[in-house]
């Protein structure tokens, strides 16, 4: 009977104490809430960065998805490309920074040369002149053209320079690389000895190696010889590419981008030099008497000249 008494008295305390607890609780909760429910709540939408009612990475549907940038290319500081109908002068096709040029005119034996820096803004027709296609220099010269004292037969030719046409080049077979490259055609030659060479490399004394039509053959030629057959059938105005290089005492000769070398000539030489245009290999004591004149003539048209050591 004590037991039983003892139990309701327990539970019946702890009943009131819980009721008191629980109040306890809410009144405690009210006072946080009265103090601190507006500066917290006002502290969160001030300096929360990126609310997330309004955050950009929710709210971007896919017709709204930002395209890549686009980047606009920033035309190029240097002059377009002279067209065929603005092009005046020679030296705008060809760099004639280091070369002088001999003509078929002047006093006998004693023809004229035009040097840099005359030769930048030269132009004498018809022996020196752009090709009527725009792509090319024209170098013409007649069986009775002027010649030098230590030739018969006459020129419009280039011969190399250095130090921006100042000087003669000279240059050794033994030491350096030296290499030049031409792309041209054979555009004329005389009407009875049909001969014109139309690049070469001359030493101290002579022409070492040269590019010679016989027509229609066009040989390889060294020391008057023709050592070497390029085309057996060459017909005029067809283009053509030739690359001399000489290195180690050899002279490679390349024809029409050919991987080695057509021919190759085992020389030493010094004093040497490129030269590159119309040599006209016939003269009025050559021809008829009826066609010495400035009609009859080898053509040469070059389109790319480059050297380079």
């Amino acid at each position: 009977m004590n037991l039983k008494k003892e139990l309701k008295r327990e539970v019946k305390v702890f009943i009131i104490a819980s009721f008191f607890s629980t109040c306890f609780f809410f009144l405690t909760i009210t006072a946080l809430y009265r103090q601190y429910k507006i500066p917290v709540f006002a502290q969160m939408t001030e300096f929360s960065p990126i609310p997330i009612e309004t955050s950009p990475v929710l709210s971007i549907t896919p017709s709204e998805t930002p395209t890549p940038p686009t980047f606009t290319t920033v035309p190029s500081s240097a002059p377009d490309s002279p067209t065929p109908q603005s092009l005046k002068y020679p030296s705008q096709i060809l760099n004639l920074t280091n070369w002088k040029l001999t003509l078929p005119t002047g006093k006998s034996k004693k023809p004229v040369e035009i040097k840099q820096p005359e030769l930048a803004k030269f132009i004498i027709d018809p022996w020196f002149v752009i090709d009527p296609s725009g792509g090319g220099v024209r170098f013409r010269a007649p069986v009775n053209g002027v010649t030098t004292s230590g030739s018969g037969d006459p020129r419009s030719e280039l011969r190399e320079m250095t130090d921006n046409g100042k000087n003669n080049a000279s240059w050794s077979s033994m030491s350096g690389t030296h290499t030049m490259f031409l792309d041209e055609a054979i555009t004329a030659v005389p009407l009875k000895k049909k001969h014109v060479v139309a690049g070469q490399i001359h030493d101290g004394d002579d022409d070492v190696i040269v590019i010679r039509l016989e027509y229609p053959n066009l040989y390889v030629n060294v020391d008057g010889d023709n050592e070497y057959t390029l085309d057996s059938n060459y017909t005029l105005g067809k283009r053509f590419a030739v690359k001399f290089e000489v290195k180690d005492g050899k002279t490679n000769v390349f024809y029409n981008n050919s991987y080695e070398p057509v021919y190759v000539l085992d020389k030493s030489y010094s004093g040497a030099y490129f030269k590159a245009g119309a040599y006209t290999q016939s003269n009025c004591s050559k021809e008829d008497s009826s066609s010495c004149n400035f009609d009859n003539y080898g053509e040469v048209v070059i389109y790319q000249l480059s050297i380079s050591h």
